[in-house]
């Protein structure tokens, strides 16, 4: 296949296969479907109205891909870096041959993942152009894969990608929802890219669990609870999130008191105070 070969969703910004009447991602209750109606576009037609990817250094051994305009949901991509090869992490849904250039210059990927299905992006296609890697899509949610293919290998559970960097499944969002625990941060101290698996607020203090961010529907308390104590063993004190915020120090304080928060909201525990 070529570029021209699949389909873009403009709102999400997945790829897909063929071009059905509507993208699934978006019509289910945790995305949207524009009230103009579903719009499809190609990665010729992105390049052609001036998408470019800008990259940027996080941290040592970290790095952010960001379309510029943004495209779909427009998450920011994480390549963290490591002797034993890459990861490309919530990958965007446009690439050109800069952005594969760039990608490249910080070393191997050795592997693609997202942290659910809004982040798919043009996540085979980025495979197809660093090689062929392998697509690492949570078992539980491959049936929102709109474009098949056989760079696609399912996980579940943990997966060692390299040595110190695993991802880790705790649900929630979606039940495949995960995390990336990076201990080979340069300080030793570690961090976790979370996607919207656990999404860093706005106070940049605390962070939220939600099964639909833009439709405002919540997870339950004990869903929170169970994915505070998945991560709790886990020694991180950066949060990274899917787009340009983090959890600057103590990211597992914050996450365990954010999921206290919200479960004790969630119980009806401060109805007192509404």
């Amino acid at each position: 296949m070529t570029s021209e070969d699949f389909w873009i969703c403009r709102t999400c910004g997945v790829e897909h296969a063929d071009r059905p009447d509507v993208c699934a991602i978006c019509a289910d209750e945790r995305q949207w479907v524009p009230e103009a109606g579903q719009a499809w576009t190609t990665l010729a037609e992105l390049a052609a109205e001036g998408s470019r990817v800008r990259v940027d250094e996080l941290e040592p051994g970290l790095h952010a891909l960001r379309g510029d305009p943004g495209v779909g949901i427009g998450q920011e991509t994480k390549v963290v870096v490591t002797p034993h090869g890459n990861l490309l992490w919530d990958p965007l849904g446009y690439l050109d041959d800069e952005a594969v250039a760039a990608v490249r210059a910080l070393g191997d990927v050795v592997a693609i993942a997202a942290s659910h299905p809004h982040m798919y992006g043009v996540q085979v296609e980025w495979s197809r152009r660093l090689g062929g890697v392998p697509v690492l899509v949570a078992a539980a949610d491959a049936s929102w894969v709109a474009r098949a293919d056989d760079v696609i290998e399912t996980w579940s559970g943990e997966r060692e990608v390299v040595p110190g960097v695993t991802l880790v499944q705790v649900g929630g969002h979606f039940p495949g929802s995960g995390v990336v625990h990076w201990t080979g941060t340069e300080d030793g101290k570690g961090a976790l890219l979370s996607g919207d698996t656990v999404f860093v607020n706005p106070d940049r203090t605390s962070v939220s669990f939600m099964r639909s961010y833009p439709n405002r529907i919540p997870l339950s308390a004990a869903v929170v609870e169970r994915i505070a104590d998945r991560l709790d063993p886990l020694e991180f004190d950066r949060i990274y999130h899917n787009f340009h915020g983090r959890i600057a120090s103590d990211g597992r304080g914050v996450l365990r008191r954010s999921a206290d928060r919200h479960a004790g909201w969630a119980r009806g525990d401060f109805d007192h105070l509404t």
